[in-house]
């Protein structure tokens, strides 16, 4: 069962309760709802508190992102929320829309207006419409987490894998350079091969 998130009397985060707690701290008066998704309660006469390390956890992907808070004590984790973040799809198309419109209008019997997709630099550090997106929701709710639970630790999960690796597991040396790709393209290269075996080469990591 997952916890409740808690806010002392100044909305400073303090460690997340058990639900039943929170009932209890709402039926007594000592408590009010903060915000309901996620929800999440307001003590009223109690001003800062012990709190613990926790980490944030995340799985990226290009539809939806997992979202895990953990409390670590040694080599022990209990999991206090999890979460998905699903992103605005059909960005790509509506970009392509966008476009075919406004050749139309070129097109057409107006006025002149001409092309200026030459003429525009794109600044360093640029990302696609779509990834960006992803990337600005991602931290968006970073920083809701972080006003919610006292966040101390960040990993995000990733996974690089050897296509070629899953078509012959006893590749090596020279002729497997270069050909490194991500967990999204060897999946695909599996669902389209109809091979079902796990990816040797493939691993996962927490940063």
């Amino acid at each position: 069962m997952f916890k409740v998130f808690v806010l002392d009397s100044c909305g400073a985060p303090l460690m997340p309760a058990h639900p039943a707690r929170a009932r209890r701290l709402l039926r007594e008066g000592r408590a009010v709802v903060h915000k309901r998704v996620p929800f999440t309660i307001r003590l009223k006469h109690r001003r800062g508190g012990t709190v613990q390390p926790v980490r944030l956890k995340l799985d990226p992907g290009s539809r939806v992102t997992g979202v895990a808070i953990l409390r670590e004590k040694g080599d022990e984790a209990a999991v206090l929320h999890l979460a998905e973040m699903h992103h605005k799809p059909g960005i790509s198309k509506a970009l392509l829309k966008r476009r075919n419109h406004r050749r139309r209008r070129r097109c057409a019997n107006l006025r002149y207006r001409p092309p200026r997709f030459d003429n525009r630099a794109r600044p360093e550090g640029w990302l696609p419409p779509s990834l960006s997106a992803r990337v600005r929701n991602v931290e968006a709710w970073i920083e809701r987490y972080r006003r919610l639970v006292p966040v101390k630790y960040l990993s995000v999960e990733t996974a690089r894998f050897d296509a070629r690796k899953l078509r012959d597991p006893e590749i090596s040396g020279r002729s497997t350079r270069g050909e490194s790709c991500s967990a999204t393209r060897c999946v695909s290269t599996c669902s389209k091969s109809g091979d079902a075996r796990a990816p040797t080469a493939g691993h996962g990591t927490w940063r």
